[in-house]
């Protein structure tokens, strides 16, 4: 089975209207995060599933803006199904946890250099401005394309080396993955060079060892 950027999943409103959920471009996740961001001043679940249905809201800016008020047309697992896919938030409804500690665990996207990693990808001359950019690509697309750009490019930079009889894989004295290497420095904001330095486990690095929330990857508690 071929492999897949990201998930997508159909969620449907309280009349039985499909709605295709996937990761939130960057434009709308900035927002989205932001709105999420603020469970922290929650007093309780109640005000939790407040700021859960202006998330769902904000996410139909992109998915289908006629259903932006989200109370009237989700219930509310159709919204924890839409947290989950658009935002990379996994919340359960049913734990002894309460939703706002939930909620408050893990890392945001605060600490991602996303300014770094959007010049990088920007680099590319695909798009015209940086605007252009956020509204065509999530965060898992972002990621996906700086990977295969960087290792494109260390590909490159060992052909041009063996030609000159240099192992560039032999002769590396850092953790031998260029692409993980990078991303130490670009998510440890220049703390470590090694990625297998516990200070890259930030951000994205940090969701994909299986902690740290948002950046439209994806978050679970236990």
């Amino acid at each position: 089975m071929a492999t897949s950027v990201y998930p997508i999943k159909m969620v449907y409103t309280v009349d039985e209207q499909p709605v295709e959920i996937s990761p939130l471009k960057i434009k709308y996740l900035r927002e989205f995060m932001d709105m999420f961001d603020s469970i922290k001043t929650a007093n309780n679940d109640d005000d939790v599933l407040v700021v859960i249905s202006k998330c769902v809201s904000i996410a139909m800016k992109q998915f289908n803006p006629e259903l932006i008020d989200a109370d009237d047309h989700f219930d509310l697992n159709a919204m924890y199904d839409i947290i989950d896919i658009a935002g990379g938030i996994k919340l359960k409804p049913d734990a002894e946890e309460s939703l706002k500690s939930q909620a408050e665990k893990g890392d945001t996207w605060e600490t991602l250099d996303l300014a770094k990693i959007e010049g990088e990808v920007f680099a590319l001359g695909i798009w015209k401005n940086y605007e252009e950019l956020e509204l065509s690509m999530s965060m898992k697309e972002i990621v996906n394309t700086l990977q295969v750009k960087r290792e494109l490019d260390y590909q490159d930079k060992k052909f041009d080396a063996a030609i000159q009889g240099v192992d560039l894989d032999k002769n590396n004295k850092s953790t031998g993955n260029e692409w993980e290497d990078l991303k130490a420095r670009a998510f440890s904001k220049g703390k470590t060079k090694d990625g297998n330095d516990i200070l890259s486990l930030q951000g994205v690095n940090a969701a994909q060892a299986g902690f740290g929330i948002g950046l439209g990857l994806d978050y679970e508690t236990n």
